[in-house]
């Protein structure tokens, strides 16, 4: 990776939108390939990307010099479809350590843990802070309905590994009635049990298939009810963190985002960007402003900026001002989770 060097003299002026919502963290998706094909994120028959219309290593680093020399986003995720399936992925957590000096504090990274066993010690060495893993279920059988049939052992390994390299891990589950929700004590009791924080996601209207329905939706209150069976349940300080968190009588921590039936975006601090690189300030936006052409065909760091900033400040209020299904070209596994 070239040498890089903060762009202006001064500290980056904060990025907002004109609900006067600064933007820290940026989740940026590698890829929209993925080796599961969970229903509530998957097209039941995805059409994926041609590689060349995907960020190159050396685009993402000038994308990401941009968002945290530039703009002051301090908080990077990596996201996919799945991460994992990006062969020059330590390249790219690499080359986002020399974004430490301009302000960036975290390196994280979202995977269904899968391919993990092999690669967590790579991933350590090459700087990343921290991960999230999906896991919706504790019962195979349930876990293959909700991953294309694929079986848990690799991510329950993946999870060891992950530990045993000395990356933190936090685990998170959806939650569809009908499908999982005899599955939240269960998960509850493997998190406490491995000492690993846990977060509850309600299904929310952006699945690939367009299945999704408001009664398909195991709400917060539900969730906390299912918990307060077998512990007791204390609500912890909100932050400006989607996830509202609980402490359990046995001292594990849970949090539930709950975007469908107690939405957080009046606090929303992130911003989005797929794997060809378009822009989305917020997970329900109808389109995205493409970065990649516009660099692909020239364009300076000045006009970039002056895009990003065009685009973040004409963010919608988001799914708490808009209840509803997001009807839209692009699905999660492009967007990123």
């Amino acid at each position: 990776m070239t040498q890089l060097s903060r762009p202006t003299a001064t500290a980056p002026l904060p990025i907002q939108d004109r609900f006067g919502r600064i933007k820290r963290k940026l989740r940026i998706s590698l890829t929209d390939r993925c080796n599961f094909r969970c229903p509530y994120c998957m097209p039941e028959r995805p059409e994926f990307m041609d590689r060349a219309d995907r960020l190159s290593r050396v685009e993402l680093s000038r994308i990401l010099m941009l968002f945290v020399g530039e703009l002051g986003v301090n908080r990077l995720r990596l996201t996919g479809g799945e991460p994992l399936l990006r062969r020059d992925l330590e390249g790219i957590i690499e080359d986002a350590q020399a974004l430490r000096p301009f302000g960036l504090e975290r390196v994280s990274l979202t995977t269904n843990a899968a391919l993990l066993e092999k690669r967590a010690p790579a991933l350590k060495a090459a700087g990343v802070d921290d991960l999230n893993i999906s896991l919706d279920a504790m019962d195979p059988t349930i876990f293959a309905k909700l991953s294309g049939g694929r079986s848990i052992k690799p991510v329950l390994a993946g999870i060891v590994a992950a530990r045993d390299a000395g990356i933190p891990v936090k685990l998170n589950a959806v939650i569809i009635r009908g499908i999982n929700e005899g599955e939240i004590l269960p998960l509850a009791r493997y998190a406490a049990r491995e000492n690993l924080p846990l977060r509850y996601i309600e299904f929310m209207p952006l699945d690939g298939r367009g299945e999704w329905t408001r009664d398909r939706v195991v709400p917060q209150a539900d969730i906390l009810e299912h918990l307060r069976a077998e512990f007791a349940v204390n609500a912890l300080p909100r932050s400006n963190d989607p996830a509202a968190y609980y402490e359990l009588d046995d001292g594990n921590e849970i949090g539930i985002i709950a975007t469908v039936s107690n939405p957080f975006c009046a606090s929303c601090d992130r911003l989005r960007i797929t794997a060809d690189g378009s822009l989305y300030p917020c997970l329900f936006s109808k389109n995205g402003i493409s970065l990649r052409d516009p660099m692909r065909n020239g364009a300076d760091d000045a006009a970039l900026s002056k895009l990003i900033r065009s685009t973040v400040w004409n963010k919608d209020a988001g799914y708490a001002a808009n209840p509803g299904y997001s009807d839209r070209p692009i699905a999660m596994n492009s967007l990123g989770g």
